[in-house]
C-alpha cells in the first residue's frame, strides 16, 4: 500500500528536516507562512545537508492557505510555540474529520491548544530529539539525531510507520509528560543561553560561568518536574545537559537562530514555563525567571517582540 501524503505546518529548520526525509515515501505539502521561505521551496523544492556535507532537494507542494490542503489525514505541527494557535486554526479549516495532527514541538502547552482547536481525538503529543539548522529559506542542515517519541494514539500508526521508513528512530511510550520535561529541562539548560551569548551549543561548556548556570537551569527545571511527581529519564538533568551540548556542539540552537534572526522566541514556553510551574508548586525557579527575562529583553531590543 501506499504511504497517506503528509502535511507539515511550519517551513523552518525542523519542518524542513522532516520534509526531505518523507519527501522520498511520499507526498508531503509544507503549510506556512513565511513569503521567502515558500517562495524558496516553490522554486527549489526542500533542501537538506546530512552528515555528507552534500545538499540533497526534494520536490514538495507548498500552500500558503489553509484552503489549499484541506482533507488532509497526516500533519506535523513544526512551527514555533508562539504561533501554535495560528497552526491550530488552520488545521481546524483543513485536517480532515477523521485526521490527526502530531505536535513535535519545543515547550510546554502546545497539545493543549491543538486539542482545543481540533479535539482530543485529533491531536497527538510526540518528543523528538533531532535537531537541525535553519541555512536559508527551504535550506536545512541536520543539528543532531536522536529518537522520537510518540504516545500512544489509535491513528498514529500509519504515520509512525512513515516516519520510521523515512529513518526516524521511532519509539512509542505510555506517558510522555517525563520525556517532554526531560527535553525541556535540556532546552531550559541550552537555548537560552547560547541565544543571549551569540554561541554554539557546544561553546557553553567551554567558559566555566556559561557551563554552571547551563548546568543550573536544567537542574532547577527537574526540580520542578520532581515536584509534580515526574521520574525523568536520566538520573542527572546536569550531566544530560551537558552531554547533549557536547553532541550537538556545533548546533546553532533554535533560540539563537530566532534572536538572529529578530524573530520572538520559545522562551516563554520554555523557561517561561518552568517559571509558572514552580510558582503553582511553591517551587523557586531564579535561573529560570532570570533567563526568561533576558530573553524577552534581548527579543525587544532586536525586533523579536515576545506575545
Amino acid at each position: 500500500m501506499p504511504h497517506p501524503p503528509i502535511l507539515i505546518v511550519g517551513t523552518g529548520a525542523m519542518a524542513c528536516l522532516f520534509a526531505a526525509r518523507l519527501a522520498p515515501h511520499t507526498r508531503v505539502t509544507m503549510l506556512g507562512s513565511w513569503p521567502e521561505g515558500l517562495r524558496a521551496l516553490r522554486e527549489r523544492g526542500v533542501t537538506l545537508v546530512e552528515g555528507d556535507g552534500q545538499p540533497m532537494a526534494h520536490a514538495v507542494e507548498v500552500a500558503g492557505t489553509a484552503a489549499r490542503c484541506r482533507g488532509a489525514r497526516y500533519a506535523l505541527v513544526l512551527v514555533k510555540s508562539w504561533q501554535t494557535a495560528s497552526a491550530a486554526a488552520r488545521l481546524a479549516a483543513c485536517l480532515a474529520e477523521e485526521g490527526v495532527a502530531l505536535t513535535l514541538q519545543n515547550g510546554l502547552g502546545n497539545l493543549e491548544i491543538l486539542q482545543q482547536a481540533l479535539g482530543r481525538e485529533r491531536a497527538a503529543l510526540g518528543v523528538t530529539t533531532c535537531g537541525a539548522t535553519l541555512l536559508g529559506p527551504g535550506h536545512a542542515r541536520l543539528g543532531g539525531s536522536g529518537p522520537t517519541y510518540l504516545a500512544r494514539h489509535p491513528r498514529l500508526d500509519p504515520l509512525a510507520a512513515l516516519l520510521g521508513q523515512a529513518g526516524f528512530e521511532i519509539h512509542w511510550v505510555d506517558d510522555l509528560q517525563s520525556l517532554s520535561w526531560g527535553k525541556l529541562a535540556v532546552n531550559a539548560g541550552i537555548n537560552p543561553l547560547t541565544a543571549l551569548l551569540r554561541i554554539p551549543n557546544g561553546a557553553l561548556l567551554e567558559d566555566e560561568d556559561s557551563r554552571a548556570l547551563m548546568i543550573a537551569a536544567a537542574q532547577e527545571t527537574a526540580v520542578v518536574a520532581a515536584a509534580k511527581g515526574l521520574h525523568l529519564p536520566y538520573q542527572d538533568a546536569g550531566a544530560q545537559v551537558a552531554q547533549v551540548a557536547r553532541r550537538t556542539a556545533a548546533n546553532r540552537s533554535s533560540m539563537l537562530q530566532d534572536v538572529q534572526r529578530g524573530a520572538p522566541t520559545e522562551i516563554d514556553a520554555i523557561c517561561g514555563a518552568v517559571v509558572h510551574e514552580g510558582e503553582r508548586l511553591g517551587v523557586p525557579t531564579p535561573v529560570n525567571r532570570t533567563l526568561w527575562h533576558l530573553v524577552r529583553a534581548l527579543a525587544a531590543r532586536t525586533g523579536g517582540i515576545e506575545a
